[in-house]
């Protein structure tokens, strides 16, 4: 498969709320910030890596990545991440991968499997599914989305389910690794993933 003009996307733009407001990306995991086995899963499945980031901005650049923020004040999601990823990109012809910054288990395959599912069913956004469930934020779109999502931010909607279901869409099984959905919201749950 080509991946000719795809850019990942890592989304640590949110909050880290659960974890008591600590910037997630940039936590320590197993002697590295959470952000980094990220980009090691996903830089060699695109063409160019983004990070979506409010806060920190030079500790995320140092990983090598352009960094962008947010157009919407306040927080408002990943969503707003995704619009600026597509915005950052402007009228390429492109798709833009999304990943979150505390999921490190992201599956290699990604990717190609978002990929070859839009061109078959000649969609214009691809999103994972695990186990019968959604996995929103791991998505594939086209540039061509840039203008709906911004209307739909700009009507004050969030959910980013409900975007993907409007648009021109595939859903992608990832039945087989539920696991590498996995993200780490708390401290516990950082805890139980690090390595002796």
């Amino acid at each position: 498969m080509s991946r000719a003009n795809i850019t990942g996307l890592i989304l640590a733009g949110g909050q880290g709320r659960r974890m008591g407001g600590t910037d997630k990306g940039l936590v320590e995991l197993d002697g590295g910030p959470m952000v980094a086995q990220v980009i090691a899963r996903l830089r060699p499945q695109v063409d160019s890596l983004l990070i979506n980031a409010n806060r920190n901005a030079d500790a995320y650049a140092a990983l090598g990545a352009p960094v962008v923020a947010d157009r919407h004040a306040g927080f408002v999601g990943p969503l707003a991440g995704l619009d600026a990823g597509l915005h950052h990109l402007g009228e390429r012809d492109a798709w833009l991968l999304t990943c979150p910054c505390d999921s490190p288990a992201v599956p290699l395959d990604l990717v190609a499997r978002l990929h070859a599912a839009l061109l078959t069913a000649a969609a214009d956004v691809a999103m994972a599914r695990a186990d019968g469930r959604l996995q929103p934020v791991f998505l594939l779109a086209h540039t061509r989305c840039a203008a709906s999502l911004a209307a739909y931010l700009a009507r004050g909607e969030r959910k980013i389910d409900r975007w993907v279901l409007a648009q021109q869409h595939v859903l992608v099984d990832f039945d087989g690794c539920p696991e590498a959905f996995a993200n780490i919201n708390t401290a516990d749950e950082l805890a139980q993933q690090q390595k002796d």
